[in-house]
């Protein structure tokens, strides 16, 4: 039986007036030996920092952890021009890197960049056709010419870095079918977890979409962007009516995400501290990872034929 080792990683803020904290809080996220920091990309708002210069930079403050923007906003940002942004990233980092992709939402937000609309349909036909592209300009190879529908390249040189991870944030079904095609892993919508009706009607559809693709449907990680509270006491309960995880005490969150690792094959999780709260934060760096890490390890050794 091979061991299972969760990722585990932080959701950090994009908000200018914030980006010396923000800075301070990835260079300590690598500190206390996470694996990943990412950012979101709303590239419309003034207000707001570049994903991509934001990762760049806190990617060299550090000198472990990994960056991604979650989820990368295709529409304002062409896949050629995009593979090269994250080959540069992962050459500088030495592969510190994971492309978070989606097929584009606030369209009334992204046509005052210049972008053009596209309907759901032809979004979800573009996210495919990136995906299929940004992995044939990684490697190395022959020079890559494309003709697609919405991108074209003609002879052109493959960066000689390998492709990095690719993990979306499908929510249709037909997202979902791209996603269990060509990703390596997803971020269900809005925040779902593994006991919710969204994970359960959408991972089988990233299932079947793999193995009509010649994979396995493990190929494809879950890994959740998880909010929640982290209480000094244990709450009575640790999910709202809905069912929607609202946190609780260290032992608490401890014991969910072990027996989301265990029993339902979580990949990994990000945590959103509320408020963007340091405090939060180096609890769930410092106490709750490492208990997680090592029950998980715990149960797994248990496992193992003597």
């Amino acid at each position: 039986m091979t061991a299972r080792k969760a990722l585990f990683g932080i959701g950090v803020s994009t908000a200018l007036d914030a980006a010396p904290e923000t800075l301070r809080l990835t260079v300590q996220a690598d500190k206390d030996g996470l694996d990943l920091f990412t950012v979101s990309d709303h590239p419309y708002y003034g207000a707001r920092l570049d994903a991509y210069a934001e990762v760049a930079v806190g990617l060299g403050a550090t000198s472990n952890i990994s960056g991604m923007v979650s989820v990368t906003n295709l529409p304002t940002r062409p896949a050629p021009m995009l593979a090269r942004t994250i080959t540069s990233l992962s050459a500088l980092s030495g592969g510190r890197i994971v492309l978070g992709i989606g097929a584009g939402g606030l369209w009334d937000e992204i046509v005052k960049l210049g972008a053009p609309h596209r309907t759901p349909g032809a979004a979800v036909r573009a996210m495919a056709e990136a995906i299929t592209l940004i992995r044939a300009l990684s490697g190395g190879g022959e020079p890559v010419t494309f003709d697609g529908e919405f991108y074209q390249v003609t002879a052109l040189e493959a960066a000689p870095v390998p492709a990095a991870p690719i993990w979306t944030g499908a929510v249709g079904p037909k997202s979902l079918a791209v996603t269990g095609k060509l990703a390596d892993g997803w971020f269900p919508g809005r925040a779902a977890d593994w006991l919710s009706a969204r994970y359960r009607e959408s991972r089988p559809i990233i299932d079947e979409a793999a193995e009509a693709a010649g994979r396995k449907p493990g190929d494809v990680a879950t890994v959740y962007n998880l909010p929640g509270l982290i209480t000094p006491a244990p709450l009575a309960k640790t999910r709202d009516d809905d069912g929607r995880w609202v946190g609780g005490s260290t032992g608490q969150w401890v014991e969910e995400l072990t027996g989301a690792v265990l029993d339902h094959g979580a990949a990994g999780f990000v945590y959103f501290p509320p408020g963007e709260s340091a405090a939060a934060a180096r609890q769930w760096a410092q106490e709750i990872v490492p208990a997680v890490r090592e029950a998980v390890a715990t149960q797994d050794q248990l496992a193992r034929p003597s």
